[in-house]
């Protein structure tokens, strides 16, 4: 499948003959999801915790001894049967979050996403964004020739161009991408994509099935 190259001022400059992964991997939503869950839980952190009997402080005396009082027995304040005791079966910042997902699966899940794009209509590919500059300003000029920057937008640059995104740092709804390091939630996140052409083939290396 072929695909116009456009140059910064939005203007053709040619066409590209793009990977067959990158265009062609059938639409798998299952995996798709699959991939997108393992993402989310491994980016997951077990902020919410309770302590345990075991955690919380004091407790260590029987508060009266075990007969003769006519009370119920106890051992500990701290049991969860007291007020400013432990808390049974509460949350626990040591659980694992995390899922697995295998390294071809995984893969294959981005093409899926990269090739709905595309079929979609849904990427840019711009030859090279080097004669853009490295201003805040020149970038937003540039970009408007392409998307309204009031949407979210992506920009997966090369990494012979990776210090320019310092640049697109400052502008509001605006991330770029590693192409050593994109994944299907990124993928999907933006409404915009647009892909430097040099990041294509280093996307395709990195990606290798």
């Amino acid at each position: 499948m072929k695909v116009d190259i456009l140059n910064y001022k939005n203007e053709k400059a040619g066409t590209m003959e793009m990977p067959e992964l990158m265009v062609a991997t059938r639409w798998n939503p299952d995996l798709v999801h699959q991939a997108l869950v393992t993402h989310l839980a491994n980016r997951r952190d077990p902020w919410a915790h309770a302590k345990g009997r075991s955690e919380v402080r004091g407790g260590g005396k029987k508060p009266w001894k075990q007969k003769g009082t006519g009370r119920a027995r106890h051992g500990s304040i701290r049991s969860p049967l007291w007020k400013g005791g432990g808390v049974t079966h509460g949350p626990s910042k040591d659980r694992d979050f995390s899922k697995k997902i295998n390294k071809k699966m995984k893969r294959v899940a981005v093409y899926s996403v990269l090739s709905k794009r595309f079929a979609d209509n849904n990427v840019t590919v711009v030859d090279s964004f080097a004669k853009v500059g490295t201003k805040t300003k020149e970038w937003a000029d540039a970009l408007r020739n392409f998307v309204d920057l009031r949407s979210k937008t992506v920009v997966i640059l090369s990494t012979e161009n990776r210090q320019l995104a310092q640049a697109l740092g400052n502008i509001k709804n605006v991330d770029t991408l590693n192409p050593a390091s994109i994944n299907v939630y990124d993928l999907m996140k933006y409404k915009n994509l647009i892909i430097e052409q040099g990041a294509i083939a280093e996307i395709e290396e990195h990606y290798k099935i």
